[in-house]
This record gives C-alpha cells, sequence and structure tokens, in this order.
C-alpha cells in the first residue's frame, strides 16, 4: 500500500512539474515577443548620440 502511494506521489509531483515548465516555456514566448517589438519600436531613437541594443527596457 504504501509503495503504491509513493508511486502516485511521484506521479503527481512529476505532473505537476511538467504543467509548470509548459506554462513557463509559453510565458518566456510571450515575453520574448514582446521584447521583439519593443526593439523594433526603439530602434530607430538614440540616447546621446549612442543606440541603446536593449530597446525602451
Amino acid at each position: 500500500m504504501g509503495v503504491i502511494l509513493l508511486v502516485l506521489l511521484v506521479a503527481l509531483v512529476l505532473g505537476g512539474l511538467g504543467f509548470a515548465v509548459h506554462a513557463l516555456w509559453w510565458i518566456a514566448i510571450v515575453v520574448f515577443i514582446a521584447w521583439l517589438i519593443g526593439f523594433g519600436i526603439s530602434r530607430g531613437e538614440s540616447v546621446g548620440g549612442r543606440r541603446r541594443w536593449y530597446g525602451r527596457w
């Protein structure tokens, strides 16, 4: 009985971890796209004659 509960617990932890990693990948993709848009918008702007490589942020 204890072994079955341990296996179920491990499966639950790994399943939850897999979902969290999947969600973090989607968040990372959205942030990367937002960064690209900001970088493209601010590409022509300059500060003190120097361009900022990181965009507005």
